[in-house]
């Protein structure tokens, strides 16, 4: 049977996920002709162990370095057969069948990329959509994920919205335009790759949608100890995105708001 969608799961020491994210995937795939391609990056725990015991359908690769999360999808996509892609992170449970998801994209061709509905372990919503970086946001990062009052507390109108970027742990979207876009830019190690990944489908002029009627759990979130890794990441996307003097600006707000970071940090105001 042809493969019509391929699962990417990049995994770095997620053994203690995988069982009830691969267990969600076989449940909500009905309907669908899918393979799952898991590219581990170098764990030290048992998680390809596990996987070879417990889930020998799944097509594991073995690096034997950590690519990070960009460069890992970028591999495992390699292996990819099927018209389209689903980047997930093994940290998830999905809540819903996704043949609805999968049919909402082939009915728009100008549909880039899908994202749906992101919970906590409690089911409660997280933004999982935002805005481009631009000089307001870039002083009040919070503000990258306020794109209006319904993403900010989750009651939302709709069942779709169009949005700026959506979050790398639940994509879907073809392999023709991933490999147009040249995947995930391996620059970025971890941290707004996710954004930079959108920008390349916006600048293609394909939309990025978020679907509200479908969820998923995510039980790894951001923590405040991240910040570093994160002010790096937008760093390299405004010196890739923005050009003259809105790109000074840009990154001027951004190093006033890594300034006000460290302050806090250093006097326990966070």
């Amino acid at each position: 049977m042809k493969v019509e969608l391929s699962v990417i799961i990049v995994n770095y020491n997620g053994q203690i996920y995988f069982k009830d994210c691969l267990d969600s995937l076989y449940c909500k795939l009905e309907g669908i002709s899918f393979e799952i391609i898991v590219l581990d990056n170098n764990s030290s725990d048992n998680s390809c162990l596990f996987i070879k015991e417990n889930y020998p359908q799944v097509i594991l690769i073995e690096s034997k370095i950590n690519h990070g999360f960009g460069k890992g999808n970028n591999e495992a996509v390699k292996y990819a057969k099927g018209e389209f892609l689903l980047l997930i992170n093994n940290d998830t449970i999905v809540l819903d069948n996704l043949l609805p998801v999968l049919n909402h994209i082939k009915s728009n061709a100008n549909i880039g990329v899908i994202g749906i509905n992101m919970l906590n372990k409690e089911k409660k919503y997280i933004p999982a959509a935002g805005v481009f970086p631009n000089f307001i946001n870039m002083f009040l990062m919070k503000k990258l994920l306020q794109i209006d009052e319904e993403f900010v507390n989750g009651n939302f109108s709709k069942s779709s919205y169009n949005v700026d970027w959506l979050g790398g742990s639940f994509l879907l979207l073809t392999k023709t335009l991933y490999n147009e876009i040249n995947g995930f830019d391996e620059d970025y190690f971890m941290y707004v790759e996710d954004v930079d990944f959108c920008k390349k489908i916006a600048n293609k002029g394909r939309a990025r949608v978020f679907l509200t009627n479908y969820s998923y759990i995510h039980f790894v979130g951001f923590t405040k100890s991240k910040n570093p890794m994160l002010i790096k990441g937008y760093e390299l996307y405004i010196s890739k995105h923005f050009n003259g003097l809105e790109k000074l600006k840009v990154m001027t707000a951004l190093k006033i708001n890594k300034l006000v970071k460290k302050i806090k940090s250093s006097l326990n105001l966070d």
